[in-house]
């Protein structure tokens, strides 16, 4: 057998494999950690700042130079902010608001995004962009007409104005990242399905949402975050404390308690809490889910 020789002019054409290459030079790596730490630790300024003074006293928040460590740390200030209204209260208000919403978003934009990524229909592409053109409009366009309508329906000073709504489809956005989610998966899934006698439902339940957690997961994150910290809707539609969520007793909080900073560092610091554990819960679901999504268009 005649031997193989590569010359060096065919050199080029040898396929590249990145395993051969070798990876960046110690120094860079300190170098970008460095970097990374840096900007990690100013993202996280705002956040330890709000946690610090949270345990400080009044006295001790204006003290020149500042202190990070609380000397000694009052503890009673949560005490105070959750008995000087009710938190306990509006915590459950506004976690069962979010769960709602995450259930509801979840549930029809996930439908929607299914039957646009893979249903074959008459006018797919123009109602499709007829639900993105939505998300050039305002909420506040919207919010006269909504209250109109959910007056004359009596849901005014109820929790159902806020959650009912994202039953019905669950927001432009969040149709357009599960959609360019579902047209990762491969096609030949669905098509073994179907050969199997499968509905295009069970597709939908049984194929698509069990390989779609991390776009799912994104999207839960993203209605939870929304509603949590929604202060517009249950401003116009609440009346009555019982019904109050966080971000209103916070913002009345903050009225009553303009110069006690220390138990509005407080207050603040139950509100974030929560969000934050989601997030470190969640978030390597979270950031698969956003890097994923727009592999394919």
């Amino acid at each position: 057998m005649a031997a193989i020789n590569i010359s060096r002019s065919d050199a080029s054409a040898v396929p590249f494999d990145g395993r051969n290459t070798r990876r960046g030079s110690p120094g860079g790596r300190v170098l970008a950690y460095a970097i990374l730490i840096v900007v990690a630790l100013l993202m996280l300024f705002p956040f330890l700042w709000l946690i610090s003074s949270s345990l400080k006293s009044q006295l001790e928040i204006f003290n020149y130079p500042p202190t990070w460590i609380p000397n000694p740390p009052v503890f009673q200030n949560y005490i105070d902010a959750m008995t000087f209204r009710p938190f306990p209260l509006y915590l459950r208000n506004s976690l069962a608001v979010a769960s709602l919403n995450v259930i509801a978003v979840v549930t029809s934009s996930s439908l929607c995004a299914y039957g646009f990524a893979r249903l074959r229909f008459w006018g797919r592409d123009f109602w499709f962009g007829i639900v993105i053109a939505t998300l050039l409009l305002p909420n506040i366009v919207t919010l006269v007409p909504q209250f109109i309508i959910f007056t004359r329906l009596g849901w005014v000073d109820s929790l159902l104005p806020l959650t009912v709504p994202l039953f019905f489809g669950g927001g432009a956005f969040n149709i357009f990242l599960l959609r360019q989610f579902f047209r990762t998966i491969p096609e030949e899934l669905a098509d073994a399905a179907r050969m199997d006698g499968c509905s295009e439902f069970g597709i939908y339940w049984r194929i698509m949402l069990p390989l779609s957690k991390p776009a799912l997961i994104t999207v839960s994150i993203f209605t939870f975050l929304a509603a949590w910290n929604d202060l517009i809707g249950p401003l116009v539609y609440l009346r009555t404390p019982d019904t109050y969520t966080v971000a209103i007793g916070l913002a009345q909080f903050r009225g009553a308690m303009t110069t006690r900073w220390d138990l509005q560092m407080a207050a603040a610091t139950i509100m974030v809490l929560p969000v934050v554990a989601l997030f470190f819960i969640a978030q390597r679901y979270f950031i698969k889910g956003i890097v994923m999504t727009g592999l394919k268009g």
